[in-house]
This record gives C-alpha cells, sequence and structure tokens, in this order.
C-alpha cells in the first residue's frame, strides 16, 4: 500500500520498535494528525483468545468519559407508551413496525446506534440481516436491549461505545478526536482498557493483552505498553 508524503512524514517520529506509555503515544498520535479535518483516534487491541470458540468472545460496552466527539443519531424501537420518553432523552428516530419498513424498503440507514426494549426484539429480529453485518443488532451485553430505553440513549449520546472481537482476536475502537488532546484520550483509553480487562474470559489462557496500537484516521500506528494492565 503506497502512503501519501504526510505519512511517511509522520511515520518518521515514531519508533515502531519501541512500546511507548499512553500519554507518550497519544501525544505523538495527536501530534501527527494533520489531515484538514478533525482526525478520530482508534485504539486496536489484540487479545490472546481464541474468537471462535464461545466461551473466549469479549464483547460489551464501556461509556468514555470524555465522550468520542461524534454526534451520535439514535434509533429506538419500543411501544408507542415509550415514545415520548425515549425522545425526552434525546433518541432522534422512534417507532417500531413503520421504522423494520422504512429500513427494508427504503434502505434507510441514518442512524449510528439502535436501542430496542426486549418486547420489540421479535420484530428488529427481522433486520437481522440488514443490522448484523453492520454492527448495529441491538445486544443485551451492549446494553442496547433493555426496558430502559431513556437511560441507554442517554449513554449512547453521552459517548458510550461497544467493543468486540473481530475474527482475527482483534478489537477496534474509537476514543475521542485529535482535537481532544492527549490528556483526555488518556482518560478514554484507560476506561476501555480497564473495561477490556475486566472483560477476559475464564477460559483465555497465557499472555490476554498480546499487542495494542492507537493510531489517528489518517496517520501512522504507534505501539503502546500495557504491562500496567496486568495481563
Amino acid at each position: 500500500m503506497k502512503h501519501g508524503k504526510r505519512y511517511v512524514d509522520s511515520a518518521k517520529t515514531v519508533d515502531f520498535a519501541k512500546l511507548y506509555e499512553s500519554t507518550e503515544a497519544l501525544d505523538l498520535v495527536c501530534q501527527n494528525a494533520k489531515a484538514k479535518f478533525d482526525e478520530t483516534i482508534e485504539a486496536h487491541i489484540r487479545l490472546g483468545v481464541d474468537s471462535r470458540h464461545a466461551d473466549q468472545q469479549v464483547r460489551g460496552a464501556v461509556v468514555l468519559p470524555n465522550g468520542t466527539g461524534k454526534n451520535v443519531r439514535v434509533l429506538v424501537f419500543c411501544k408507542e407508551d415509550k415514545y415520548e420518553v425515549a425522545q425526552s432523552a434525546g433518541a432522534d428516530y422512534v417507532g417500531g413496525m413503520d421504522m423494520v419498513e422504512k429500513i427494508q424498503k427504503e434502505n434507510w440507514m441514518d442512524f449510528d446506534v439502535v436501542v430496542a426494549s426486549p418486547d420489540m426484539m421479535g420484530l428488529v429480529g427481522r433486520l437481522g440481516k440488514i443490522l448484523g453485518p453492520r454492527g448495529l443488532m441491538p445486544n443485551p451485553k451492549a446494553g442496547t436491549v433493555t426496558p430502559d430505553v431513556a437511560k441507554a440513549v442517554a449513554e449512547a449520546k453521552a459517548g458510550k461505545i461497544e467493543y468486540r472481537l473481530d475474527k482475527t482476536n482483534i478489537i477496534h475502537c474509537p476514543i475521542g478526536k485529535a482535537s481532544f488532546g492527549a490528556a483526555k484520550l488518556e482518560e478514554n483509553f484507560s476506561v476501555l482498557m480497564e473495561a477490556i480487562v475486566k472483560a477476559k474470559p475464564a477460559a483465555a489462557k497465557g499472555t490476554y493483552l498480546k499487542s495494542c496500537t492507537v493510531a489517528s484516521t489518517m496517520g501512522p500506528g504507534v505501539p503502546v505498553a500495557t504491562t500496567k494492565y496486568g495481563v
């Protein structure tokens, strides 16, 4: 893959053989975020588990103390008596069968998070083939299937993110924007790492945190030391 001059110049500032402390790594990532837009900063964490086994899955959700810097659009599926509560909490779209049909017939996808009350999952299940591959299917572990839809909406708006393993046993998560600066990004990063450590499956053997890299949208990855998390 051929990289542009800006990326190549930024890569020269990174010692890829070194494991940086998280604050130093995030400071370097912010310095290298030179695009004309506010780049998203992501953490990529490789775990010593095998995602093919059900007892080694790592999945959950955590509210980042400083949010993600993104305006999150929330769609809620609930009964009519909860419409007002969901809207008051900040939901952008609320509905039932009308929303299912809008997604199916119009290929409408103008939302980032889907929340559903448990009594609506039979209906929402019809959207599995559309929402599933995009990682948008509501899930109890992520707190997006819940009777308290107002709380779920408020958390999504406040910067709640879901973390889950991909097929290569890596978790990819946004932890904020370059404009946050290293200190706020460090707070978000620490909360995410602590949640992932807490979610360690009992069946996981050997080193749990294999490697970690932080990077901006257009910049090179910076390797991060994970020894302080002790697994």
